[in-house]
């Protein structure tokens, strides 16, 4: 059986900033399924909830070189929905509050980095090919090719980087080679670890993995342009033949509108009456007039500037004002961002409810409740808002880049194809035509239902990508890389 290593810095159930961690935690099932024997291997953070810290059990305790210091680590495991979790344990690390954005991460994630390999043979699993997931693992790549390769266990192991955001890079200055690396100044040049007189542990993991690959086949082709490249564009165009793009799936048993237990009332792509009994028990909840037959758009998402939300905050008034509808806001993020929406929600209160908070069953009766998602990104890697919004029959708005173009098929009168709408300028107006368009459709119920079929028939459960997936390991275990 094929061995995967699964490395990442965060995985659903146990701790998640991004969707990073929704990825760790439900392609390692799916590729099980699909007969790959992976297992997923990840910090020990004092974030992870009691009920699964409890449930670990330590397997091995060992220290790991980190430059010219030796740190204690811990390895624990425990297994989840049929994958088995290694988590590698450090106080002095991970004992913190949140993940990142700490002034010692470089050596946080050096430290992790070198550990995930340190502690192979005393797993009982050597892997025939490592999966490497962003920056915060971009040094295994590089750390099996100048500490590890020599020795005999390690020969044969490949290695596989996966972008999941180009823009966050793991950028440091560049005296942690000899200090915190224990790599030789050979190491540091343009075809290595240096970037712009700094090392990038992201750039490590694409020069020194096999293969790469990215989120969706519209991003693994836009990094490869100066506007999406985030200055590594040369690098990703010279290893153009090494790059793949697969697009991120959702786990279909955790978003299923029939059996979801966060939703008031179940119903699937048969049943659409009831989707609308949910649009009434979220207007109830949040405080909103019950209108059953108002458009009720959505936005569950980041508060941040590459959502797209500066174009949102051209058009909002005018959206609003003008059209009959409702607009449910959740997240949290920039405080521009927040205050734009609880003021639209203090101006408008009988059209608009702002939640500034994260609230995962919210989250999904939100899906649940809405006719139409707003998702108009200025980039987009993947993006798992919109296939959730398909898979509970809430149509995507979005623009056409990265993940949001691979998924989200313009709907089209004349063949009646079509899960969602989009548009292609980033580009207020475009956008403000875009909903208009969505929303002169809603009310010829026919079509609208349609649509809604089929997005909620759309496959973006993690097989197909799971099986991508599986055939790039076999032929890097089959023809070394």
């Amino acid at each position: 059986m094929l061995k995967v290593l699964f490395v990442a810095a965060e995985a659903v159930p146990f701790i998640k900033t991004g969707g990073l961690a929704d990825v760790a935690g439900s392609l390692p099932k799916q590729l099980r399924a699909e007969g790959v024997d992976v297992r997923v291997i990840i910090p020990k953070y004092s974030g992870i909830p009691t009920q699964y810290r409890e449930q670990m059990t330590s397997i091995h305790q060992t220290t790991v070189s980190v430059g010219w210091r030796q740190q204690y680590c811990g390895v624990e495991k425990l297994e989840y929905d049929g994958v088995p979790f290694y988590f590698i344990h450090n106080e002095d690390y991970f004992k913190r509050n949140g993940l990142y954005g700490y002034d010692d991460d470089a050596e946080r994630y050096a430290f992790f980095c070198r550990a995930v390999l340190d502690v192979l043979p005393n797993l009982d699993f050597i892997p025939d090919v490592i999966h490497c997931n962003d920056w915060h693992t971009g040094m295994v790549s590089v750390f099996l090719e100048a500490h590890y390769r020599s020795r005999q266990e390690y020969q044969n192991i490949r290695t596989m980087f996966t972008i999941h955001n180009l823009r966050y890079q793991g950028v440091f200055p560049k005296e942690i080679m000899p200090d915190l690396l224990s790599l030789g100044w050979e190491y540091f040049n343009i075809e290595g670890l240096e970037f712009y007189n700094q090392v990038s542990y992201m750039k490590g993991g694409l020069v020194f993995s096999d293969i790469i690959t990215t989120v969706s086949s519209t991003y693994a082709e836009e990094i490869q342009y100066e506007y999406f490249g985030e200055k590594l564009d040369g690098l990703l165009r010279k290893r153009r033949a090494d790059i793949v793009g697969i697009v991120n799936g959702i786990d279909n048993d955790l978003y299923n509108p029939a059996t979801d237990p966060h939703i008031p009332i179940n119903f699937d792509a048969n049943s659409l009456d009831l989707k609308w009994e949910n649009k009434v028990r979220l207007q109830e909840r949040l405080g909103l007039p019950v209108k059953r037959s108002t458009p009720l758009i959505a936005i569950v998402s980041r508060l941040v500037a590459p959502k797209g939300l500066d174009l949102i905050a051209h058009i909002i008034d005018e959206l609003i004002a003008g059209e009959d509808i409702q607009l449910v806001v959740l997240g949290t993020g920039e405080e521009c961002f927040e205050s734009l929406f609880q003021q639209a929600a203090w101006k408008y209160p009988n059209k608009v409810s702002a939640n500034i908070c994260f609230d995962e069953a919210l989250a999904h009766q939100v899906y649940a409740a809405s006719d139409i998602f707003l998702m108009p990104s200025q980039y987009e890697p993947c993006g798992i808002g919109q296939l959730i919004a398909l898979r509970y029959g809430a149509l995507p708005v979005v623009r056409e880049t990265g993940g949001l173009k691979d998924t989200i098929m313009p709907y089209n009168k004349y063949t009646g194809e079509g899960n969602g709408f989009s548009f292609e300028s980033y580009n207020a107006h475009d956008l403000l035509f875009t909903v208009k368009k969505a929303l002169g459709l809603f009310y010829d119920k026919p079509i609208w239902s349609k649509i809604v079929q089929n997005a909620m028939q759309s496959d973006y459960s993690w097989r197909q990508s799971a099986q991508q997936y599986k055939a790039i390991y076999t032929s890097l275990h089959n023809n070394g890389g």
